[in-house]
């Protein structure tokens, strides 16, 4: 079976969109959460069960999502620790419009871009756009870091373990299992 995503409709660009995964992991889209900095809300957990309920109204369907996993900050363990997750999506938006869609959703929720690494109220992440890879002007996909992390291969192990990467061709559990950085990340549910 061909891996290519099915590709149908258009933006006002003339740019094809809605990737049709029909379960196909390879041809799906998926997107990293963290937290580490609960702003206004009562903890993480809370901060990002809230974000994934405004994906709604940017257009972006969750239709799978891992259970949340903490982890020590990285860089700086000293900063307090991390919950994360991934989902996979169905949206209409090409990966531009997607990483617009989440900029929006952590500008509602306090993001402030300073210090690299800083924490934050809440951190979205494109990890996979279908098999779209390298420099799509600006955008580099899959995410350049997300393989070498068991906080984001970890989670989404959990619900593609078959998903391969786009460049290096391994798997999700593979990758999980040989992610260099945060490797005291564990399920919490």
């Amino acid at each position: 079976m061909d891996s290519t995503p099915q590709i149908s409709g258009s933006d006002p660009q003339g740019v094809s969109v809605n990737i049709d995964d029909d379960g196909n992991p390879d041809a799906a889209v998926f997107v990293a959460l963290g937290c580490n900095d609960k702003g206004v809300w009562a903890d993480c957990r809370e901060a990002l069960e809230a974000a994934l309920a405004r994906f709604r109204s940017e257009g972006i369907d969750v239709v799978a999502r891992s259970s949340w996993w903490r982890s020590q900050a990285w860089p700086d363990p000293n900063d307090p620790p991390f919950l994360n997750g991934v989902v996979r999506v169905r949206t209409a938006l090409d990966p531009h419009g997607l990483m617009a869609a989440l900029g929006r959703i952590e500008e509602a929720f306090g993001r402030e871009r300073g210090r690299r690494n800083a924490p934050r109220t809440l951190d979205l992440d494109l990890i996979a756009y279908g098999r779209m890879s390298g420099d799509l002007e600006g955008l580099i996909l899959p995410h350049p870091r997300a393989a070498a992390r068991l906080f984001v291969m970890g989670p989404l192990a959990e619900i593609a373990p078959g998903w391969t990467h786009p460049v290096s061709g391994r798997d999700a559990t593979t990758l999980a299992r040989e992610a260099a950085v945060g490797r005291d990340a564990r399920p919490v549910g």
